[in-house]
């Protein structure tokens, strides 16, 4: 066989190879590294990934996991969720795209969600996230908690330029050691004034289910700006939270919310989500770096 012939034999194999991977990646066959390239995902042109952690109070198993593309606290149609399973875990699988770009909200449902701490049905329901900042690809690296909760919100507000930034004031106001990572597994590592912190918030946060959750006909949703108003109320009476004024504080705090909350006309349709800061200006004191 002359050279002509043998360049043109090689250059249609060489065609046909490529042929052949442009019908593989077109039909979303894996590229062999654990990501799925074209034709995966809502936009059907990104490549897919996963993120993965655990949620707590203690640690939560039954809790519906969700990435929350439109910032209502709810899952929707299309935005990728998982139930927390037996050790708290889960596993969400999503466009690469979209970490870091949307929170990730836990939602923990009365009667039904177990709390490890206790190994019982959480009493009341209620909602945590994490910021969106925070997002990690690496293998359970995505804590979900009461705490990392305060620092979405915190975040929210346009007040804190970092993360870091967020966690000195968050650390400082419920009076945790200095250099406490406030995104982390307090359970883990053994952080128990941390996780007594956490346990605190989310009684607060549960005890304004009732306030927070609104229902009209059949339908039940979570009203963002009471969250986010009580959220603040939180942060703002984060030392009565922490146990500095006693059962009595608490009772009285959680009496405060309840009138504040109820006295709020509820979300209509189109209406904007205010941050936590909103009803608090002045008393969100922010610590420059």
């Amino acid at each position: 066989m002359n050279e002509n012939a043998i360049g043109q034999k090689l250059k249609a194999r060489v065609a046909a190879a490529a042929v052949m991977l442009l019908i593989a990646m077109a039909s979303g066959c894996g590229t062999g590294d654990g990501v799925t390239v074209a034709g995966v995902g809502t936009g059907g042109t990104g490549s897919t990934t996963s993120i993965s952690g655990k949620v707590a109070d203690g640690y939560l198993v039954g809790a519906t996991v969700f990435l929350d593309k439109n910032g209502n606290y709810q899952p929707d149609t299309g935005e990728p969720s998982a139930t927390t399973d037996a050790t708290g875990a889960y596993t969400l699988h999503m466009d690469l795209v979209d970490v870091g770009r949307y929170p990730i909200v836990a939602m923990v449902t009365q009667g039904s969600t177990i709390d490890t701490d206790t190994n019982q049905p959480v009493a009341y329901s209620y909602v945590l996230s994490m910021p969106k900042d925070s997002v990690s690809t690496m293998p359970n690296m995505n804590f979900i908690s009461p705490l990392t909760s305060q620092l979405r919100e915190m975040l929210e507000t346009g007040l804190y330029a970092t993360i870091p930034q967020a966690m000195d004031t968050l650390r400082a106001r419920m009076g945790l050691a200095a250099g406490t990572n406030m995104s982390a597994d307090y359970i883990a590592g053994n952080n128990a004034g941390m996780h007594s912190g956490a346990q605190n918030i989310a009684t607060a946060m549960g005890s304004q289910m009732g306030q927070v959750y609104v229902t009209s006909g059949s339908t039940t949703t979570l009203d963002v700006n009471r969250y986010r108003t009580m959220m603040g109320m939180i942060f703002s009476n984060m030392s009565t939270v922490m146990g500095a004024n006693g059962p009595a504080g608490m009772t009285n705090l959680n009496g405060t919310m309840t009138a504040t909350l109820s006295g709020m006309q509820s979300m209509g349709p189109g209406q904007t989500y205010q941050n936590m800061s909103s009803s608090f200006r002045g008393m969100m004191k922010v610590t420059r770096k």
